[in-house]
């Protein structure tokens, strides 16, 4: 679950998860909801194979949403489904999703960096939770 909240001049994202994997999965699916208007329109026909180094829970889900952000500013690929599968020096994901097409897609927010202000990632008796504010 994942929902979206209002900060100064950006955007804030809060997830949560009954694990990390979820978690992470979660934050994936909500990024790229900021970005394209309407997520069923993106066809999950490309795959993507990724690898994000680190142990940290803060600067793994940093680097996973900066990574995500990076293939769509690089690549345009639009990303909608995802299987993270993290280990213990950092995650292993597969990514589905299609390139950006203008005819069929329609652009949100413009995500210009995930940021480490006001970032945490903890867990509880519940799961995980997650926030990270987006400059847009």
């Amino acid at each position: 679950m994942f929902e979206l909240f209002d900060h100064t001049a950006d955007l804030g994202i809060r997830v949560r998860g009954a694990d990390l994997k979820e978690l992470l999965e979660e934050a994936a699916r909500a990024l790229f909801s900021v970005l394209v208007v309407d997520l069923g329109t993106v066809r999950p026909v490309d795959r993507v194979a990724l690898r994000i180094e680190g142990t940290e829970p803060e600067d793994l889900f940093l680097d996973w949403l900066d990574e995500l952000l990076y293939r769509f500013e690089t690549e345009h690929l639009l990303l909608v489904r995802f299987d993270v599968q993290p280990d213990d020096r950092g995650l292993t994901a597969t990514a589905w999703g299609e390139t950006y097409d203008p005819a069929r897609h329609e652009l949100d927010q413009d995500v210009k960096a995930i940021t480490y202000h006001q970032l945490k990632v903890e867990r509880d008796a519940d799961g995980w939770t997650a926030e990270v504010i987006v400059d847009i």
